[in-house]
């Protein structure tokens, strides 16, 4: 090179890249604030359940509730995201949920002296119609954020919509907890409509978004489409498997109202606090991201994450000091986000624009309810094997997963982001 020949300019990623767009930002305040919602929802209405019955099995129904219908109505939800205009599908779906919300705020109030099995019993029904909602959500806001953001930015999107997920899951639980120990549960289920109400207003924010999708063929063969993309590509299938089994065993969160009463006897902020410390993790981990990629080798680091998830579930299930558990709880979080940022960014290069609503309605199907049936699955747990035997078969057999989808998957190992990228433009 002549010395004359201008030096060459490195030029650094830009941390908040995605941020630039203005209607990303509304995207991650209706997020933020349905989450935020949504979190307290879940602190407040297992320790109520779980304080009126002292049945961990009906604590996890609690998730069943959910999951049922968000697995059932999945696909047809990925259906209809694909077809229909997000930004006022988004409406009607947060609507319903405020309309949910609203009728625990009343069932909930001292001024109607519900007896406590009809109670329980409307307050299943009530989740079971969140998770109708739940169903539609998911492929709504995966097909949307594909549509405000450049591919290029995937990743970096990926990393903020997380975080500020997380962000949520850390105010949300403790603020729960609290709001309904300070001043009772009717202020809780006020403050959630409230919040609720501050979604729907960013959802009106955002740019009304026609779809690309006009189906050719009958609703069946439409759905059949997506589900054969999804069992035709390897590594989707196995992030979806991976994630589903290892969530379903580890999903021990909803015994933290038992911890919280019966072992610490800290009461509902001491369940906000230790749900708050994996968010916390979480979202640390997540900013930490935006600067220290994952995507190296983003299969490879999934598999690591995912195993560091099980050893501090069962860590946590072991511990008999409350911060000692907040700490291993905060490490759950960590592992989780990282696992989280490399399924979503694997997802969003993976899946065609005209069919990501489907896409993602089986993807929710795998992972958008593992967690509540992972719940279901403590709950039965512990009241089959008591409290910790339950947490640390959960976590021993979340490392048993990620081993064995070790064992099957070890080229994938290899891959950098830029390879999968480069296989994925090479389909399309």
């Amino acid at each position: 090179m002549a010395d004359s020949d201008p030096q060459p300019v490195i030029v650094k990623p830009d941390p908040f890249a995605a941020l630039r767009y203005k209607e990303f930002r509304s995207f991650l305040g209706m997020r933020f604030f349905f989450t935020l919602a949504y979190q307290m929802q879940a602190v407040v209405i297992g320790y109520h359940i779980y304080d009126l019955t002292h049945d961990p099995l009906k604590l996890g129904l609690v998730g069943l509730c959910e999951a049922i219908p968000a697995i059932g109505i999945a696909l047809y939800g990925g259906y209809i995201a694909d077809k229909s205009e997000k930004r006022s599908l988004l409406v009607k779906i947060f609507s319903g949920v405020w309309l949910a919300s609203v009728l625990m705020l009343i069932i909930t109030s001292k001024y109607l002296h519900l007896k406590e099995d009809l109670l329980v019993l409307i307050m299943y029904g009530l989740v079971f119609c969140i998770g109708i909602a739940r169903g539609f959500f998911g492929p709504a806001t995966f097909s949307l954020m594909a549509k405000i953001v450049p591919k290029e930015l995937y990743p970096n999107s990926s990393t903020w919509n997380s975080s500020s997920w997380q962000l949520a899951t850390i105010i949300g639980p403790i603020a729960g907890g609290f709001v309904n120990w300070l001043w009772g549960i009717t202020a809780a289920y006020g403050f959630i409509v409230v919040l609720i109400s501050i979604s729907l207003i960013c959802i009106f924010t955002l740019k009304k978004h026609p779809s690309i999708y006009v189906p050719k063929e009958n609703i069946f063969h439409s759905l059949k489409e997506g589900i054969q993309f999804v069992f035709k590509t390897k590594m989707m299938v196995w992030a979806m498997s991976l994630d589903l089994f290892s969530v379903f065993f580890g999903g021990a969160v909803a015994l933290l109202p038992m911890f919280a009463k019966d072992v610490f006897h800290l009461g509902s902020y001491g369940l906000g606090m230790m749900r708050g410390a994996a968010s916390l993790g979480a979202v640390i981990t997540m900013l930490a991201m935006t600067r220290f990629s994952p995507m190296g080798r983003p299969w490879r680091n999934l598999l690591i994450a995912v195993t560091g998830f099980g050893l501090s579930i069962i860590c946590y299930g072991l511990s008999k000091n409350f911060y000692l558990t907040l700490f291993f709880l905060f490490l759950e979080g960590s592992f989780d986000s990282v696992s989280v940022i490399i399924r979503q960014t694997i997802m969003q290069l993976l899946t065609p624009d005209n069919m990501r609503g489907r896409v993602s309605a089986v993807n929710s199907m795998f992972i958008g309810s593992s967690n509540e049936i992972g719940e279901f699955e403590s709950g039965l747990s512990a009241r089959l094997l008591t409290l910790v035997p339950a947490v640390v078969f959960g976590g021993s057999m979340t490392i048993g997963i990620a081993f064995f989808t070790w064992l099957k998957t070890k080229p994938l190992t290899k891959l950098s982001l830029e390879d999968i990228n480069k296989q994925t433009t090479k389909v399309a």
